[in-house]
Parts: C-alpha cells; sequence; structure tokens
C-alpha cells in the first residue's frame, strides 16, 4: 500500500470514531521508525479504546499487517505501529503531558483535511 493510501486509511479509521485533534506528521528524514505519524486522542478509556480498535478492524480488512499495538488495555496511550505508519492515540491528559507535537516541532504537519479529501 502506498504511503498516501495507508494514511488515508489511519486518518478516516479513527475520524469515523470522533478521534479528537487529528495531527499528521512527515518523519521521513527525521525519525528511522517510521514516515508518519499520526496522532489523536480520545476523551474517555472507552473512546480511546474504539478508535484503535477500529484503526485495527480498517488495516486488516486491508491485508495490513500491525506490526506492533501496545498500550490497549489502559487505553491512555495506544501505539499502533502500521510500518511506514505509526500512531498514536493518547488519552487527552496523557496527549497534554507528552505533546509529541512539540518534541517532533520540526517535522512537517500534513494537512489533515486534504488527506480525508
Amino acid at each position: 500500500m502506498v504511503d498516501h493510501q495507508l494514511l488515508h486509511l489511519v486518518v478516516k479509521a479513527i475520524d469515523d470514531k470522533r478521534a479528537e485533534q487529528i495531527v499528521a506528521l512527515n518523519m521521513k528524514g527525521l525519525s528511522l521508525i517510521a514516515d508518519y505519524f499520526v496522532i489523536c486522542h480520545g476523551n474517555s478509556e472507552k473512546q480511546v479504546q474504539a478508535i484503535a480498535h477500529e484503526l485495527k478492524k480498517a488495516a486488516q480488512e486491508k491485508g495490513i499487517e500491525i506490526q506492533r499495538l501496545e498500550g490497549y488495555d489502559q487505553a491512555r496511550w495506544v501505539l499502533i505501529d502500521l510500518g511506514d505508519v505509526v500512531v498514536h492515540v493518547f488519552h487527552k491528559d496523557e496527549r497534554l503531558y507528552y505533546n509529541l507535537e512539540k518534541l517532533w516541532g520540526d517535522a512537517p504537519v500534513i494537512e489533515v483535511e486534504g488527506v480525508l479529501g
């Protein structure tokens, strides 16, 4: 699957479960981990789990291997590694605390509306 198709699948799946403040960062040249980080949050543990579950389901339906899924049971920070795209689904309190957007402040932000459109 081409990067932009995978990014579209990710953003659509998490948007379908009303993920808040979705941010996509272009990590090419900045991180060896992935080409893109997608960061979002839910307002409760149940919503965080619903977002992660929807993304897992969407990936499996397209035959995309989930390389790692961590933090689902606690639902405070769920990491979903899809290879070229790593998704961080935070509980809103943890998102403020870890502030990954600031940590990776030099990464170009991708307009999510453009990905969904």
